[in-house]
Parts: C-alpha cells; structure tokens; sequence
C-alpha cells in the first residue's frame, strides 16, 4: 500500500466529497498494518489540512489555472508539505510523491516539476505566503473576520494555536483508582505527566501516546478528554438522586464523568440524533462499567421521546462551529462555511426553546460549546434570557477562561486547553 496515495485519497474525500477528516483518515488506516506507515499518513492528512490555505496559495503560483483533479491537487499538497514542514529528504519526498500517482500517470511529470520548481523558488514562495493574511495564518478568510470582531485582542493567539499541535488530557475515573496512583503509573511506563490544577480528575501528558500504553485504559481507570471538556461536569454540579439529562450527548465523554462524580443519580438519560454517534456512547459506558438511559432521537423534538417527568440538570452541549477545537479537527477550516454559523444558532436556540420546559422548578441548565464565536455563546444565551422570565443566569466564578457578559470563555490554548464556553441557567 502506497501511503503517499492512500494520504491523497483521504485527502480527497475531505476537500471534494466533504467527509470529516477523522471519519476519512479512520477508514484508510485499517488498510495499514504497520504502525509507522499508519503515523505517517495520520500526520501528512492532519498537515496539509491544518495548512491547506497556506499550501493553496503557494501551489497557486506554481501553476497557471486551478487543478481539476482534487486527487492530483492533494498529492502535489502532500508533496508540499513533506518538503516545508516534515523531516523528509527532499529527493524521497519528490520522487515518492510522483510514484503515488500511479492511477494518474499523466501527472506525474507535472507533480515532479511543480516540486522542483517549489524547491527552487522556495524562499520567495514562502515570503508571499507570509505577506498574505489567509495564507500567513492558514484559514478561511471569513473565519478570520469572525475571530477579529469578535475578540480583537486575542485574534492573533488563537489563529497561531489553531495550528498547533493539542495537547492530550487524561480523565481519571475515581471510582476505579485516584489521580496520584495513576501518576504513578504512567511514571512506570516512562510517560511524563501532571496533574491538571483546575480538573480533579484531571492530567495533562507532556507528550500524546496510543491509549494502548495507557495502563489499566481497557478496565476504564482512564479516559482521554480534554481540560476544557472535564469542566462540564463539575460546574453542573450533580447530586444524590436527581435526573439528568444529557442533550447531544455524543460521544459521551461528559455523559460518563458526571456518571463518575455522582453514581447514585436517580436517572441520567442521553439523548443524540445520530445512532452511530450512540453507539461510542454505549461503548464508552461499557468500558467504564456506567449505566444510563440512551436514546436516539431529535433532541429539540421532546414529544418523540419524553414522556414529560421533569429533570435536575439538564447538559445541553450545543451542535457549533467547532472553531474552539481547530487545533483537533484542522478540517473544520475546509469545510465549514460562512452560512453554517447562522443554521447552527438556529438549531442551537431550537434545542434551548425546546428543552427548557423538561427542567425542574429550581433546576439548573449548563449550555455548552467548544465554539470561540460569540454569536454562538454569549448572545445565544443573551437572546434566550431575554425571552425567558423565569431563566437567571448563575455567574461562573473561576481560575479558568474569562468572564463573558454571560457564561465564561476558555479560549483555544489558554491552558493547555481547547476552546470552549460555559453558560449556567437556572430556573425560577
């Protein structure tokens, strides 16, 4: 198996067919059986796509008139990239790349020669690049207004920690075993690790690893999550019997801690649209030993699946952007559009409108994103205070994120964290 090709087939999936790069590159790396090659492709599909519109920029100025073959294009970016930003000797990195064309073998003298050339001009290439905002910085040029309006100091930061690496972040699950023990142990298979201040349960590894060398990850002492995503739990603030309610609940991650902190809940019911999505929930309850109600349906369709008994806590993670986890999925920069954020708000204020009336007099509603936009965030809940008299916002008062006009903001990277916002409401 070519991985340079096989890299280019994922590649176009994503950039024509608009697949997700996770559920793309998963189905490529079963054709692998060497870990190494897997490594290889996982890294040139993350990079091109987290710098796609750098790499489009400058293939633009090695060619006269936009490529038709998207297939031939993503070779030619994995060439590339390989050249600008991977330890690959540049004859392998030519000369492997143009052997990938083999279903294209019309265009292998044009990828040899575009990289030549590349590799020729590269200095003043890369100076263009750089004098060009959507390329200096490799996003879209709406998201890169959405982020400059929206927080004109931070702008810069977060475009820079979109295109970083993330950091991987352990959740302890302390019913099994307690953080320092389990320190302890990845300090016995040599992974460096420290306890994540904000996070009881949290820890942040120096360095990512397979959740095959994580001890003990298989009998559910461990889940990976991220610092951002473990604040949900503890800010809903569960107790002994109550029921909650679980919106969106896919993949479950949240579902599970606060399964974890409070295991004599009345009921905890998971609800997501997507019976694959579900699935991984059910999976992840197994592997942890958790119990909750799972069901697929249409969350903001509450006829279809509740039958009216009122919840404690209600866990709305809202569908978003995603442009607080870029750094995770450098997809979202391809194939997100300007005209999504303004359906997502709808959905998301459907989903509120929806749910609210399934939350207990004196009950408390967390809504969250990993969204960076305000529109999403803040003046979601803005609108939706506004139209609820019997809706009160319960400030959130911490060491994480900043103080928003409503709700608190985590922003990509701050931290160590992703990108994230947190609203509590309660009820009157």
């Amino acid at each position: 198996m070519n991985t340079r090709w096989l890299a280019a087939r994922v590649l176009t999936c994503v950039i024509q067919d608009g697949h997700s790069l996770t559920v793309a590159l998963d189905n490529a790396l079963k054709k692998i059986d060497s870990s190494q090659d897997r490594a290889f492709v996982q890294a040139i599909c993350y990079g091109v796509c987290r710098y796609y519109h750098r790499l489009d920029f400058i293939l633009s100025k090695l060619i006269d008139k936009p490529l038709k073959d998207i297939e031939v294009k993503a070779l030619i970016m994995i060439g590339l990239y390989q050249l600008a930003y991977m330890r690959v000797k540049h004859h392998a990195a030519v000369s492997e790349t143009v052997q990938a064309a083999r279903h294209t073998p019309w265009a292998r003298g044009l990828i040899n020669a575009l990289l030549r050339n590349y590799l020729r001009k590269q200095d003043e290439l890369e100076s263009q690049a750089d004098s060009i905002k959507t390329a200096s910085v490799s996003h879209p040029e709406w998201l890169i207004k959405h982020l400059q309006n929206d927080w004109p100091e931070q702008a810069e930061t977060l475009l820079s920690e979109n295109n970083q690496q993330p950091p991987m972040a352990l959740r302890i699950n302390r019913q099994k075993t307690s953080r320092e023990n389990y320190l302890k142990l990845l300090a016995t298979q040599d992974i460096a690790a420290q306890a994540i201040s904000f996070c009881p349960a949290g820890i942040l590894l120096n360095k990512p690893v397979s959740v095959d060398a994580l001890p003990h990850f298989a009998q559910g002492w461990v889940s990976v999550q991220d610092s951002a995503a473990q604040l949900a739990a503890q800010l809903l603030d569960v107790q002994p019997g109550q029921r909650v309610l679980d919106v969106c609940a896919a993949p479950g991650g949240k579902t599970a801690h606060i399964l974890e902190l409070q295991p004599d809940l009345k009921e905890l019911v998971a609800v997501d649209i997507d019976a694959n999505r579900m699935q991984r929930v059910k999976d992840n309850l197994e592997r942890l030993a958790l119990t909750a109600t799972l069901l697929v349906a249409d969350a903001a369709n509450t006829p279809a699946w509740s039958d009216g008994t009122l919840f404690d806590r209600i866990l709305l993670d809202a569908p978003c952007s995603a442009t607080g986890v870029i750094r995770r999925h450098p997809d979202i920069k391809i194939l997100r559009r300007p005209d999504d954020i303004a359906a997502l708000i709808a959905v998301q204020s459907a989903l509120l409108k929806a749910i609210w009336p399934l939350l207990a007099s004196g009950g408390i509603l967390l809504y969250a994103t990993c969204s960076v936009l305000k529109q999403e965030n803040e003046q979601q809940i803005e609108g939706f205070l506004s139209m609820h008299d019997n809706a009160i916002e319960l400030p959130i008062t911490a060491q994480w994120g900043i103080s928003s006009t409503v709700g608190r903001q985590v922003m990509t990277g701050q931290s160590s964290m992703d990108g994230f916002y947190y609203a509590i409401i309660a009820k009157r």
